[in-house]
């Protein structure tokens, strides 16, 4: 089946949000917590949007650079946003918010953001065509129009267009 067969779906439907408490066996002796913990929930949130929207199995293929903005802290709420943000053929470019909440408060701090690469599979593991991604309201059109250019600088640095 090609992608054009595929009925497109809109973007809010895959959305996908993972929350966590971050306990002492994931934060170091400073009371800060992992990198790699933040990086396995980011992974997780943006693999849900990716199945949801593929409606089967995908494999993270790339993950943007990751900047930690702030530390993230024991005993604070993780808030992982994900939404897939532009479909190839078989590959699917998902956007991840990361938020931390203080639990007392109720205050919440923006620590970082990335995108991610995935690829839809089919049963025997192979690429599998994903139906397109249909952004309706103003910010996810322009997250859609980031992803679209990013996709298309990283063809021509492949292609060795740029350097």
């Amino acid at each position: 089946m090609s992608s054009g067969q595929l009925q497109a779906r809109p973007a809010r439907a895959s959305q996908s949000t993972l929350s966590e408490l971050m306990m002492p066996n994931m934060a170091n002796n400073l009371g800060n917590v992992f990198g790699g913990v933040i990086l396995s929930l980011i992974d997780r949130a943006a693999a849900v949007a990716a199945a949801r929207h593929a409606r089967g199995p995908c494999v993270t293929v790339a993950i943007e650079r990751v900047e930690f903005r702030e530390p993230i802290h024991l005993g604070e709420l993780v808030i992982a946003k994900a939404n897939v943000n532009y479909v190839g053929r078989t590959s699917l470019d998902v956007g991840v918010r990361v938020e931390a909440e203080n639990l007392s408060t109720g205050k919440r701090r923006h620590t970082n953001s990335c995108h991610l690469t995935f690829v839809a599979i089919d049963s025997e593991g192979r690429p599998k065509p994903v139906a397109p991604v249909v952004p309706k309201t103003h910010r996810e059109k322009q997250w859609y129009e980031h992803a679209r250019s990013r996709r298309e600088r990283e063809g021509r640095m492949r292609s060795g267009a740029e350097t």
